[in-house]
């Protein structure tokens, strides 16, 4: 498989205009809130939900060990039972999809215990995750979406933007943090962009286009096959969702021929959001963003469907101060 993450590199080198020099550049550089950091606040609300996750391990220790939730594509598995006639069972596999749930409701069960003081204590087993769930984390991993904070409202490029990012910057020491904004459609379909690729036009010719970001060196295509199985030509984000470049073009055109997957499988974005070695810490240090885990059905969304309103609704899904920032009204220019 090709090194997707080397393309993306190459195409950002030099990062003349990665996010935070492009915001430096624009003037829309403000003094972060004397408020508590969102990162103190995520990491008190996430330190709690891991030492809830500890407590459940030792009630049941041979379910599973517990993850470090550091964006590992899996849990190892537990020891098998000793001492027990039950050598056909198999220890149970978390997989990154059933952690990211498990994180989650977590998360929500917290919430509901806040609102309900009576019930300080209690883990309130009866809460459970709708189909569409968000909550802030304390840092960035794969997958996982930056929400532009008040601080980038008089930014034109990045103002009320999600960011759902396809690498965090730490897999090896080249890796830098890529991601593509999925709340902006460009309200034109590819058949109107006339495109030289024949195939491409005819086989996505009304499919959706979306402003992916400011680094237009690549254009990056979202591809959410409905299962964990892996093609050639895309590299998986979160399970059941996909990310190829330019190069994938010919091999999305084919599995839609074939048969295996449809054109509302794929989303098309023109150009990405990268950054340099720091930047985004320092960007997060800035308070431009806050950083959240979401439902797969939130990043990629329905077929053709506007994604304008998703800044609020993520922020409406997180609660709390995060629900009240969704209400406000944008700072002029």
């Amino acid at each position: 498989m090709m090194d997707l993450r080397s393309t993306l590199l190459r195409s950002t080198l030099p990062l003349s205009f990665s996010c935070d020099s492009f915001i430096e550049k624009s003037a829309c550089r403000a003094s972060p809130r004397t408020a508590a950091s969102f990162l103190g606040i995520a990491a008190g609300k996430r330190s709690c939900c891991c030492v809830r996750a500890m407590a459940m391990a030792k009630r049941n220790p041979g379910n599973s060990n517990s993850s470090s939730g550091n964006g590992d594509r899996s849990v190892p598995n537990g020891d098998a039972s000793k001492g027990h006639d039950t050598p056909k069972s198999k220890p149970h596999r978390i997989t990154l999809d059933s952690w990211r749930e498990y994180r989650a409701t977590l998360w929500a069960r917290e919430q509901a215990e806040t609102a309900v003081p009576e019930h300080e204590g209690a883990l309130l087993d009866h809460k459970s995750l709708g189909q569409k769930w968000a909550h802030p984390i304390t840092l960035p991993e794969p997958g996982s979406v930056l929400i532009a904070t008040e601080t980038l409202d008089k930014c034109e490029m990045f103002g009320r933007t999600v960011i759902f990012l396809l690498s965090d910057g730490t897999k090896n020491p080249q890796d830098q943090p890529t991601g593509i904004v999925i709340n902006r459609p460009l309200h034109r379909k590819i058949k109107h962009m006339k495109p030289s690729h024949l195939d491409l036009a005819a086989t996505f010719a009304d499919s959706a286009l979306n402003i992916g970001g400011p680094l237009l060196e690549s254009s990056i295509c979202l591809f959410s096959p409905g299962d964990d199985r892996k093609f050639t030509g895309f590299e998986e984000v979160i399970p059941g969702l996909c990310y190829g470049t330019k190069q994938s073009l010919d091999e999305a055109v084919m599995l839609v021929k074939k048969g295996v997957a449809k054109p509302q499988d794929f989303k098309f974005f023109r150009g990405f959001a990268g950054w340099g070695r720091d930047q985004l810490k320092q960007e997060l240090d800035k308070n431009y963003w806050h950083v959240a885990a979401c439902s797969a059905n939130l990043i990629f969304g329905e077929y053709n469907e506007s994604s304008e309103g998703l800044w609020e609704e993520i922020l409406q899904l997180m609660g709390g101060q995060y629900a009240e920032l969704s209400r406000k009204p944008k700072l002029d220019m």
